[in-house]
């Protein structure tokens, strides 16, 4: 007897992420042919379902078509994804939607969630108490918002238990892939994965990705010329006793203060810019690490590649390789 297909049922809403959706649609579909392919029996039987059953507009434009939700007291797919958007903010206030998710997820075998899906999951309950991610941009919301989940903003994907969280947009397919090799293997997931043209492993987390997240600027004068000293000069004489006298502060004073008013300590605020600067000189510049780390504060290459690898989980030269941005390229921006 064959292997039954596993339901998948991708929930869409309006203003959904459409590539939330359409990513993992489509890992599940590629990995039903592959399947079929090596002469298998099984894969997925995926359904983009909403509410009503009618087309779901995207924030993009593009317009879903969908599947009524099937009967919530009957209902039992294998998998349930929630995707997000800048729509899953919104849909948690709609109620048929969220009373769905509550009563169909403990049956799930397993639940999984895309960018800001993961407001969903929370607000139906289904997260407190488990270890998360979602979009680097939404996670300190996320986190305040829902104090009883442990959000961690670096992780790609992150499975915990039967839930399954992860990162924006593209991150849905890393996610997919994951739960494809979990299910089929890696013969399966390797072979979709080359595909798409997809690493089935993403190396590094996604705060590779980020944008530089400024600290908050210090309400005393003397503090704030201390934030724009360091900025403005990333590789210079930053040490503690340094900062202090440029704030006509004594060392232990200045430390208190500045921790209170900026939220992170000095030598941590100046290791953040100095990354900030060594990322933005990998990008745009061929110097090699070692005069890069000169130029940032940093030292020594070695010095270079451990801040990278504690800050952003990469080594330099492969964040070099993924983001260079080449002086013609510059140019045309």
């Amino acid at each position: 007897m064959g292997m039954k297909r596993r339901d998948v049922t991708i929930v869409v809403f309006p203003g959904v992420q459409s590539l939330d959706a359409i990513g993992p649609f489509e890992v599940f579909a590629s990995a039903t042919r592959v399947v079929q392919g090596l002469g298998r029996s099984g894969g997925y039987q995926v359904t983009l379902a909403s509410t009503d059953g009618q087309p779901v507009w995207a924030t993009s434009g593009v317009g879903l078509c969908t599947v009524q939700l099937p009967e919530a007291r009957t209902s039992r797919p294998d998998t349930l994804i929630l995707p997000g958007g800048e729509g899953a903010l919104r849909a948690r206030g709609e109620t048929a939607l969220m009373a769905w998710i509550a009563a169909v997820a403990p049956r799930c075998r397993r639940v999984a969630t895309v960018c800001s899906g993961a407001f969903l999951a929370a607000e139906a309950g289904l997260l407190d108490g488990r270890r998360v991610t979602t979009h680097w941009a939404r996670a300190d919301q996320l986190a305040a918002e829902y104090s009883a989940l442990e959000v961690d903003s670096d992780p790609i994907y992150i499975q915990d238990g039967k839930f399954w969280t992860s990162a924006g947009v593209t991150a849905g397919i890393d996610l997919a892939l994951a739960l494809v090799l979990d299910d089929l293997g890696v013969e399966v997931a390797q072979t979709v994965a080359r595909w798409l043209v997809m690493f089935l492993h993403r190396p590094g987390g996604q705060t590779q990705f980020a944008s530089p997240v400024w600290v908050p600027r210090a309400e005393r004068s003397t503090v704030r010329a201390v934030q724009t000293l360091v900025e403005a000069a990333p590789g210079g004489d930053h040490r503690l006793p340094a900062l202090a006298a440029a704030a006509a502060m004594s060392v232990r004073h200045f430390a208190r203060v500045f921790t209170e008013e900026v939220g992170e300590t000095p030598g941590r605020f100046v290791e953040r810019v100095r990354l900030e600067a060594a990322r933005h000189q990998l990008e745009t510049t061929n110097d090699t690490l070692d005069v890069v780390a000169s130029c940032c504060g940093l030292g020594t290459a070695e010095t270079l590649r451990r801040v990278f690898h504690r800050r952003l989980n990469v080594a330099p030269d492969a964040y070099r390789r993924r983001f260079r941005v080449v002086a013609d390229e510059r140019k045309l921006a």
